[in-house]
């Protein structure tokens, strides 16, 4: 049985998802600390033109960076797990089960599995927020979480078909992306910083 999964292939190599959430995990903490440190406009989606960063990329690549942040609070640095395929069941899993909620402001409760998942909600809520901030039609990301939420529904089938890790191996050896959670998260992440950086600018 073949499972057509949706997302495009892309440059990748069999350690890729490991480098790109240290990548995102450098390159968030950063943000963040310069954020704090006033050298930039936070949120990005309210930056002026004459402000640093207000360019449309990087404000795309700050609202990403923003979303993600989320998950960089997940006790002991759990939100590796969304790169390793042993754990993808679990994650997908959670995240069905998860209630949906609209929180930007979260508490944590020790459960791994759960935190990941509310984690990524408020993410979504972020970029909703933003989206709010920057003038967006707020009828383009009303139906965000449901969107994300088939797009997980697709993985969780594709996983749970024989030799799914086998297949992940060799997607990345192939230079493909498979469906891990941390390739589906920082896309959909992407693509609604790009709709919101593309608003204001």
């Amino acid at each position: 049985m073949k499972f057509a999964w949706p997302f495009k292939t892309g440059p990748a190599t069999r350690d890729a998802p490991h480098a790109l959430i240290a990548d995102i995990e450098k390159r968030g903490r950063q943000y963040l600390d310069d954020a704090d440190n006033g050298k930039w406009v936070y949120p990005a989606c309210k930056r002026k033109s004459s402000d640093a960063g207000a360019d449309k990329q990087t404000v795309c690549d700050h609202t990403r960076l923003e979303a993600v942040r989320y998950l960089l609070m997940v006790p002991r640095g759990e939100f590796r797990l969304l790169a390793e395929p042993d754990s993808q069941a679990a994650i997908l899993e959670a995240y069905l089960r998860c209630r949906p909620h609209a929180e930007t402001v979260i508490e944590f409760t020790g459960d791994t599995m759960n935190d990941l998942a509310t984690a990524v909600t408020a993410g979504f809520n972020w970029l909703n927020h933003c989206a709010g901030l920057a003038g967006a039609d707020r009828r383009q990301f009303s139906g965000t979480l449901n969107h994300f939420r088939r797009i997980v529904v697709s993985a969780q089938r594709w996983w749970e078909m024989e030799g799914a890790k086998a297949r992940c191996a060799q997607m990345l050896q192939t230079g493909q992306e498979p469906p891990l959670s941390l390739n589906l998260v920082w896309a959909d992440y992407g693509r609604l910083a790009g709709e919101i950086a593309a608003v204001r600018g």
